[in-house]
């Protein structure tokens, strides 16, 4: 594996203090070098450079960690996950949760199945469709997005799947002030925190929202 994108991680995770085992490294790298490969042919991704996709795909999905940190047991959908952002890496990193990764382009999805036989993620479920056409009996204690829609289309296409007591995290780029306000009635911000990502001085945000109770 490439010891330059693995120091460019190692020193990344650092700086969000998350300390990354040789198990945890290696499967991170492991994810890039089969992303890089599917992406000649795929178009996965606009990003091509691999040590570019260390800081804006890996690190930027663990800009996460400490957000989920205390879920334990829980049952995960990231919408539009694409190649599997922040859906892949959250999964090498909290395996004592399920993730399902839901994406409408089949492209993606072929990718998906690949990564996961691959990486040996046995937490993972991947869902060729679009999420509102997504029906099932369990309901999810978190649903994630990474640059998907406004708030008020993720909230309207997937509240249908959400848990009583679930909550939305979505990672947006610059303060979505307007977005925040756009909400749709019966749902609330809890809060909105600034993402700090190594290599980039570009606004991000993690906006946390949740059904009104009472």
């Amino acid at each position: 594996m490439d010891k330059d994108q693995r120091k460019l991680l190692t020193a990344g995770a650092r700086q969000l203090d998350i300390e990354l085992t040789e198990q945890q490294a290696d499967q991170l790298l492991e994810y890039l070098a089969l992303l890089v490969k599917w992406n000649n042919s795929y178009n996965l991704t606009a990003i091509r450079d691999a040590e570019k996709m260390v800081t804006f795909h890996l690190l930027d999905s663990l800009t996460l960690i400490p957000f989920f940190s205390a879920i334990t047991d829980s049952h995960i959908l990231d919408v539009g996950t694409g190649a599997g952002l922040p859906g892949i890496v959250l999964a090498m990193m909290f395996p004592q949760n399920h993730f399902a990764l839901l994406d409408s382009n089949g492209k993606k999805t072929r990718f998906l199945f690949q990564a996961k036989t691959q990486l040996n993620l046995d937490n993972v479920t991947i869902h060729h469709t679009r999420v509102e056409n997504l029906n099932e009996t369990n309901t999810y204690q978190v649903i994630t997005s990474r640059a998907y829609a406004t708030l008020r289309d993720m909230v309207e296409s997937s509240q249908h799947l959400l848990a009583d007591q679930g909550q939305f995290f979505a990672m947006k780029g610059i303060y979505p002030e307007q977005e925040m306000k756009d909400i749709p009635t019966g749902f609330a911000v809890d809060r909105c925190e600034r993402l700090s990502l190594p290599g980039d001085a570009a606004e991000r945000h993690l906006v946390v929202l949740s059904k009104k109770t009472g």
